[in-house]
């Protein structure tokens, strides 16, 4: 109960110091304000414009997915502040505009710095991009510029990477056509120099003659068994010669048909080679006249929904902000001055008046 007396004495006691001392507050804040007012109308005026790209997804996105953009889309999309920040294209921008001349003294990273402002809005496919001039128009020309700027080196990082990839291809589908034409080459001699053809016909006539000679020797056999001894020896000497020339014939005929395996192998092979170089080159020539076709549509599309307006409100000095800070500023200095000068009393008096009861007491005295 004492230790709540005594905290609210003490609270009383520091409100009752720190409105006794409340000329010393006011006049702080005043003087702060002033200041405030003096520097801040002193200053410059700045105007700040805002180009505003919107960053659509690639043509032929699915819709479903493009409403549904993840996080990790959006933090992607962050690459496109470099290109509106870049210091080359801010150094083209200072030429353009003579803000060299504007500005002597100064280095194009300090510029850089409180000009120009890019980044993304949050959670949306908005890039702006902040132009801070003293010169209203100027700043809007700036943004404006920049904003195009940004749009165009997009376009040529796309166009770059599609010329890239489109001579990659073009260079496969020259290697492919080499292909086909040397597997097409290999074909036409192939067919010239080992025609099948001929050679089946040769086979089926063979075939044909050694059937009809199988005929002769069955009836030649059949007339030396039956026939006269004179006949029947002349019937076995025609079956002789019946039976080597069906021999000769069977050599013949296998000789061609191992040819023939051999060339139908060979010209299998040719074929199917030259199959798959059609198919590779067609395949090729395919995904040839699609990245034609799709040139510019597979990454994302940047364009410009608002050049902005030549702002007639300056954005800096912002006199409200600066004159509360100022207010606050001029508060709280006193009041911890205050404080510490109450505190530096409290303490002195305390140890005055120890030293008092020091020196009152009796001697010889000791404490209970």
């Amino acid at each position: 109960m004492l230790t709540g007396t005594s905290d609210s004495v003490n609270t009383y006691c520091y409100l009752s110091f720190l409105g006794s001392r409340w000329r010393f507050i006011v006049a702080s804040c005043a003087i702060a304000v002033t200041l405030a007012l003096i520097v801040t109308l002193t200053r410059s005026k700045l105007y700040t414009a805002t180009c505003r790209i919107l960053i659509e997804p690639p043509a032929g996105t699915d819709i479903r997915s493009a409403l549904g953009v993840s996080p990790i889309y959006l933090e992607s999309l962050k690459t496109y502040e470099h290109f509106a920040a870049s210091d080359s294209l801010f150094l083209r921008a200072l030429d353009r505009f003579q803000l060299r001349q504007r500005f002597p003294g100064r280095t194009i990273e300090s510029l850089k710095a409180g000009i120009l402002k890019a980044g993304m809005v949050r959670d949306t496919k908005i890039l702006e991009i902040q132009a801070t001039l003293p010169d209203p128009k100027a700043a809007q020309a700036l943004a404006q510029y920049l904003g195009e700027e940004t749009v165009k080196l997009s376009r040529s990082v796309d166009q770059e990477a599609d010329q890239d990839l489109s001579q990659a291809i073009e260079k496969q589908e020259a290697e492919a056509k080499a292909r086909l034409d040397r597997s097409a080459a290999a074909w036409t001699r192939t067919n010239a120099q080992q025609p099948v053809e001929r050679l089946q016909q040769e086979i089926e006539s063979g075939s044909d003659l050694k059937s009809s000679l199988e005929r002769e020797l069955l009836r030649a056999e059949a007339d030396a068994s039956e026939g006269q001894a004179s006949e029947a020896a002349a019937s076995r000497a025609r079956a002789d010669t019946l039976r080597k020339q069906i021999a000769q014939m069977e050599r013949d005929l296998t000789a061609k048909e191992e040819l023939l395996a051999r060339r139908m192998a060979e010209r299998d092979r040719v074929d199917a080679e030259r199959t798959a170089s059609h198919e590779a080159y067609t395949t090729i020539e395919t995904r040839l006249s699609q990245v034609r076709s799709d040139r510019g549509y597979r990454s994302e599309r940047l364009k410009i929904v608002d050049p902005g307006i030549v702002p007639e409100q300056p954005s800096a000095p912002n006199i409200p902000l600066h004159v509360l800070a100022a207010l606050l500023l001029g508060l709280i200095v006193p009041v911890v001055y205050l404080t510490l000068e109450l505190s530096y009393r409290t303490q002195r008096a305390v140890g005055q008046a120890g030293r008092a009861a020091a020196r009152l007491r009796p001697t010889g005295t000791t404490d209970a």
